[in-house]
């Protein structure tokens, strides 16, 4: 599937603040580890189902299962990077519609910057690409690229703003279980 990276469908960043510093987290872990149920809890109710895979060569992947807007959503995400501060997910992702089912690029990177040394910034960027298919879809279906595209960003805008502080403080729970786990 092509995507089509010179369109931006839709993109949002949001930014949740953890009270811990830096050195102490590792969002690649967290992402990794990540129970079913704690994803659930991050955007109720709009997640639905997760799951940790690889690809058959062998690279991490996160599949998400999440209603966004009116559509289903399955993505998807191969790690591109993964490391403790920073972590690029890349996915072709199924799209179940009122219309049919067609197919997005969705690009989700999730960030930790250091505020001070107490402090760290939790980033949670999600932009999403159209791909071919998507493009003959609406075609197919007599929707103007804009339309869908404004719909996509206020649909997946508002799921980012509320999921990002839930994944936030999940991320935080995780790093003082590890720090527990090594006591």
């Amino acid at each position: 599937m092509v995507a089509l990276t010179d369109h931006i469908l839709s993109q949002s960043a949001y930014s949740a603040e953890i009270d811990l510093p830096l050195e102490r987290i590792d969002i690649a872990d967290w992402l990794f580890t990540l129970p079913e149920t704690e994803y659930l809890r991050c955007c109720a109710p709009d997640h639905i189902a997760a799951g940790i895979t690889t690809t058959e060569d062998g690279r991490r992947m996160s599949i998400n299962v999440e209603m966004i807007g009116t559509g289903l959503v399955v993505q998807h995400y191969v790690a591109e990077e993964a490391t403790p501060s920073y972590c690029r997910m890349n996915s072709i992702s199924d799209v179940f519609t009122p219309n049919g089912r067609t197919q997005v690029n969705v690009v989700w990177e999730l960030i930790a910057e250091a505020i001070d040394g107490k402090r760290t910034r939790y980033i949670n960027r999600v932009t999403a690409h159209p791909t071919e298919d998507f493009m003959q879809f609406i075609i197919a279906h007599g929707l103007a690229y804009d339309d869908v595209a404004a719909a996509r960003q206020a649909a997946g805008g508002d799921h980012n703003r509320r999921e990002t502080p839930l994944f936030a403080a999940s991320i935080a729970r995780r790093a003082l279980a590890r720090q527990a786990e090594t006591v």
